[in-house]
């Protein structure tokens, strides 16, 4: 029987999957590795890393469901977005990525656009020049590591450094590409006119292709390296966000999803192109072709439990491998015991700054209302509302594009948790739904492979076959005032703070620049 891999190159770690046809996950293996930090709003990886967790991984999805290699018909790749990975002539990584939460590259924004034009930059790419987006990575290498940007020969994205080690190929596609702010939205290619204005060679780009499209096949090197068989067809894949968009069957415009992993994103499909005239919110290709994708992005959502976690919860953290118990549930359990609301206590999630709605890499987090009655569930619990307040941020906006909301299907580690979907109910007001499938972008991009390989007669199909929903969690009317209110205080915080955001940076943050 055929099978299809999916392999999701995320932030914290790489996640592969075995599905049947039906979509059933057949085994799972997960593989971490470190986030570098060498200054304050940097965030950087060793690919080599990834490499090495997809070797692991994929190995382990093949021991333990007991399937032979010749048995994949095709594999799909996912991987975090906006990643700046640099090889040489040799192939060789020149030095650690750069990620899509890295806000060291303000400066560069500005000359961004400066060199192209505010209003032409959003008209080819979609976008304003953002610091997590790739271009600007780019340019500040050239600024800073001038000695390097000479040896630049090829650019990548994570999951393309992938399919690189995979196939030997360099190639991308249209919906990870486009947030690197050189792709022409509308012609889903690179935009020779924003490469001849930058100076960037055209050929350190690999080839773009759709989603669904076979872009190589597996190598005798990576084969020895992974356990897969030589040959093996690996399709153009997608950005993580896109393709949990297809693994929750986000395929039309009426149905919307939440995503709660490192990032929080809410992520609509369009079939005509539009953007959000102020920026707020991202435009990208989608990885169903001839669509596209209207983006929320909170850059500190999981990230921000993830902090709280190891920072200030070592007991629950004990707790867990002593009884083989999820610390997250550990947490969450403790915040169940809190209020909504969390006794008055508001938690602004910008760990790495702030892309939706404000567009500000000097943005901070913040407990607002912190007082002596607040314990450490209030605490847990107010991380936990304040990264819905920002995802509620994206849908507000979503709604003055006139962009129809039917449904939300939630996905990501955030769906785990019952308490974080009712949160999302409660403060969106609005039914959701959970997608029964747990493997997010790797389902995604297995699919994607289905469908360039021939299992599938088209992505309508893959996506009605196997994306199966929960029954819908609907709001509590108890709390709708109270969480109006305080959603109402949430969006007052930052432009109060603002100013001051600017001054700590002028303080602190930017002498390490």
């Amino acid at each position: 029987m055929a099978h299809l891999l999916g392999i999701d190159i995320g932030t914290s770690g790489t996640k592969t999957a075995l599905f049947d046809l039906d979509g059933e996950a057949l085994a799972t293996a997960q593989a971490n590795y470190p986030l570098h930090q060498p200054q304050p709003g940097w965030a950087e990886q060793d690919p080599q890393d990834w490499w090495q967790a997809v070797c692991e991984t994929t190995s382990a999805v093949l021991k333990k469901s007991g399937t032979s290699a010749n048995q994949i018909q095709g594999i799909g790749l996912s991987g975090q977005m906006h990643g700046l990975v640099l090889l040489d002539k040799k192939g060789d990584v020149l030095r650690r990525a750069i990620l899509w939460c890295d806000q060291r590259t303000s400066r560069e924004c500005t000359e961004l656009s400066r060199l192209i034009g505010q209003d032409r930059l959003k008209e080819i790419t979609g976008n304003p020049a953002l610091t997590g987006f790739t271009a600007v990575k780019l340019l500040w290498v050239k600024n800073k590591e001038p000695d390097l940007f000479e040896k630049i020969h090829t650019v990548l994205l994570p999951k393309d450094y992938i399919r690189f080690r995979l196939t030997g190929e360099t190639a991308t596609e249209a919906s990870d590409a486009s947030g690197m702010q050189l792709l022409d939205l509308r012609k889903r290619n690179w935009s020779r006119e924003l490469l001849s204005d930058l100076a960037l060679p055209a050929d350190w780009f690999g080839r773009v292709c759709e989603s669904h499209e076979i872009s190589g096949r597996v190598t005798g090197l990576a084969a020895r390296s992974t356990g897969l068989s030589p040959g093996t067809p690996v399709v153009g894949g997608a950005g993580d966000q896109s393709a949990g968009a297809i693994g929750n069957g986000i395929i039309r415009p009426e149905i919307l999803s939440t995503s709660i992993g490192t990032s929080g994103v809410v992520l609509a499909c369009a079939d005509r192109y539009q953007t959000d005239p102020l920026g707020r919110v991202h435009t990208l290709c989608h990885a169903m072709a001839e669509s596209w994708q209207i983006m929320g992005v909170t850059q500190g959502a999981g990230l921000s439990l993830r902090w709280f976690r190891d920072t200030f919860c070592h007991h629950e953290a004990e707790r867990s491998q002593n009884k083989a118990i999820d610390v997250y549930d550990l947490m969450t359990a403790q915040a169940a015991m809190s209020p909504a609301g969390s006794e008055g206590l508001l938690f602004l999630p910008y760990m790495m700054g702030e892309r939706t709605p404000h567009l500000d890499p000097w943005a901070r987090a913040v407990f607002f209302g912190l007082n002596a009655r607040h314990t450490r569930r209030d605490m847990i619990r107010s991380i936990m509302e304040g990264v819905i307040y920002s995802l509620k941020d994206a849908l507000v906006i979503m709604k003055t594009m006139n962009i129809p909301l039917c449904q939300i299907r939630s996905s990501g580690g955030g769906s785990k948790s019952v308490l974080w979907q009712q949160m999302q109910a409660d403060i969106f007001e609005t039914e959701i739904c959970r997608v029964k499938s747990s493997e997010g972008p790797a389902h995604g991009v297995a699919l994607l492979a289905g469908v360039g390989t021939g299992a599938y007669s088209s992505l309508a199909e893959a996506c009605e076959h196997t994306v199966k929903t929960a029954p819908p969690l609907r709001p509590n009317p108890a709390v709708l005032p109270l969480y109006r209110e305080l959603y109402d205080l949430y969006t007052r915080l930052y432009p109060d703070l603002k100013t001051h955001y600017t001054r700590l940076a002028t303080i602190y943050d930017c002498k390490t620049q």
